[in-house]
């Protein structure tokens, strides 16, 4: 089934952040020469992860006036979520963590809290769009999708970042939330 294929391509936007915030950010702090005490504090900034059940009944029952017309509540929000973690990675990448760790630590949380908040629209997404009989193979294509997203954007950007600088690595993974957008659009 078409629809149930479109949440691989949707799961793999969903587990794509949580890879760009994990190894290849570690790694690049590691290589800028921030201290392992300030690399384990960057753990934090997956906090929204925990906690975006704080803010799923908002993203639940708030339209996005232009966009919800055009495309519906659960696609305007993912679209939403999909170009602020599109700012967010590239952010990311262009930051210098040796300089500006703050700013580093900013465009991660952005990442984040972006991240979280696309999961609770693909989910609410699969569950309305598909049949009860395609829920189970849904979750699980979805959930095939997001290993591939988080550990394929995880493994390419260290692969990567031994060709490339980090910025390029972070323009790169960037790129792939395209994957997502289109998704979302067909």
């Amino acid at each position: 089934n078409s629809r149930v294929v479109a949440f691989l391509f949707l799961g793999f936007s969903s587990g794509l952040p949580f890879g760009v915030v994990e190894e290849p950010l570690t790694a690049w702090l590691a290589e800028s020469g921030v201290t392992k005490t300030a690399i384990g504090l960057f753990a934090l900034v997956s906090l929204p992860y925990s906690l975006k059940f704080a803010w799923a009944p908002f993203m639940d029952h708030l339209t996005l006036p232009v966009l919800t017309k055009a495309f519906g509540r659960r696609r305007s929000w993912a679209l939403v979520t999909q170009l602020a973690l599109l700012g967010a990675v590239l952010g990311l990448g262009l930051t210098k963590p040796a300089e500006s760790l703050w700013w580093t630590a900013v465009f991660a949380l952005i990442v984040t809290f972006a991240s979280a908040s696309q999961d609770i629209v693909i989910d609410a997404y699969r569950v309305e769009l598909l049949n009860e009989e395609q829920l189970a193979a849904g979750a699980a294509t979805a959930t095939f999708g997001w290993r591939l997203g988080q550990v394929g954007s995880g493994a390419a950007g260290l692969i990567l970042a031994d060709i490339f600088p980090w910025s390029w690595v972070y323009i790169g993974m960037a790129s792939l939330v395209f994957v997502g957008i289109i998704a979302i659009l067909l």
